[in-house]
């Protein structure tokens, strides 16, 4: 089969890990593409022991329709492992979960594409087993953005729960959204080489951590974003919050008015803690997340 999306593959002389970085799982989530393109520029004769591959863009499909979704309407972010023969966000998923398996670490890079602002953080599941499970840690304390996450490992159809199941360590990342932020590109590179140099693979560079919240939680669901805070109807939301706003349990959120501006449901807080998601547009469809909390209690810095 064909390749259906460019794979960039950097070798050293040197026996070392096989590491894997992705980004173009979703098709509006320019940042970390333009991050793997640098990569691959950069890293070039750079790689000091193993081997590194890199795609760039995952989802050609969905990245040339400017969207979230393939073409298929699939969410690929949630297709993994795919199908060999299913249709195409199947076929992808199918191909980058082999990528995936192979890997001896994979770091997959997202934002929020249109419809979200996300606070730069890097995440991980929590995973069963302990030594995957502080490799992971220590990959997203090296990628040096503001907030680690670790969540579930229950959650299913990502690359991440593929990567769980072959013991794979990973993390994904998360860099605003909602337009594009050349610095998030930067810091995206950064980070990529830090983890890099975290597995022997660059040299290091002594940097100041930028880390300031660390959030660990176990319960089910914890980690799916598009499920925080759904809108009860359809509508119009303006938010009453902006991202990195601490909130107090009940305090609002915002609104979802009516086409007419004759309805207004107010949206509340559940609990004390960060805004850390918060819709990037007016339009919402019942069920649409509006914004996401991390919760005071599950601090663990």
């Amino acid at each position: 089969m064909a390749n259906l999306f460019p794979i960039i593959t950097i070798r050293s002389s040197k026996p070392g890990p096989e590491g894997l970085i992705i980004a173009g799982v979703h098709g509006d989530e320019y940042e970390p593409i333009l991050a793997v393109r640098q990569l691959i520029v950069e890293l070039r004769d750079k790689i000091g022991k193993g081997s590194l591959t890199l795609v760039p863009v995952v989802n050609k499909g969905a990245f040339l329709a400017g969207a979230r979704l393939g073409l298929d309407g699939l969410d690929l972010a949630r297709t993994c492992p795919g199908k060999k023969g299913g249709s195409i966000t199947e076929k992808v998923a199918h191909e980058i979960s082999k990528l995936i398996r192979k890997a001896d670490f994979l770091i997959d890079m997202h934002t929020g594409g249109n419809l979200f602002e996300i606070s730069p953080l890097a995440g991980y599941m929590l995973h069963p087993n302990s030594e995957v499970l502080e490799t992971q840690r220590g990959m997203a304390e090296a990628f040096n953005l503001p907030i680690i996450w670790g969540t579930s490992p229950l959650l299913e159809g990502r690359t991440l729960s593929v990567a769980r199941d072959e013991n794979v360590p990973a993390i994904y990342t998360e860099y605003l959204g909602g337009g594009f932020h050349p610095k998030g590109t930067e810091d995206l590179v950064a980070g990529c080489k830090n983890v890099l140099a975290y597995f022997g693979m660059l040299p290091f560079v002594r940097r100041d951590s930028k880390v300031t919240l660390k959030i660990e939680d176990n319960q089910p669901g914890s980690g799916h974003l598009q499920e925080m805070y759904p809108a009860p109807e359809e509508g119009i939301f303006e938010a009453a919050v902006a991202l990195g706003q601490l909130v107090r349990q009940n305090e609002l959120l915002g609104y979802i008015c009516d086409y007419s501006n004759e309805k207004k449901i107010e949206v509340f807080a559940r609990q004390e803690g960060k805004v850390f998601l918060i819709r990037a547009v007016p339009m919402t469809k019942k069920g649409d997340a509006l914004a996401g909390i991390l919760s005071a209690g599950n601090e663990i810095l």
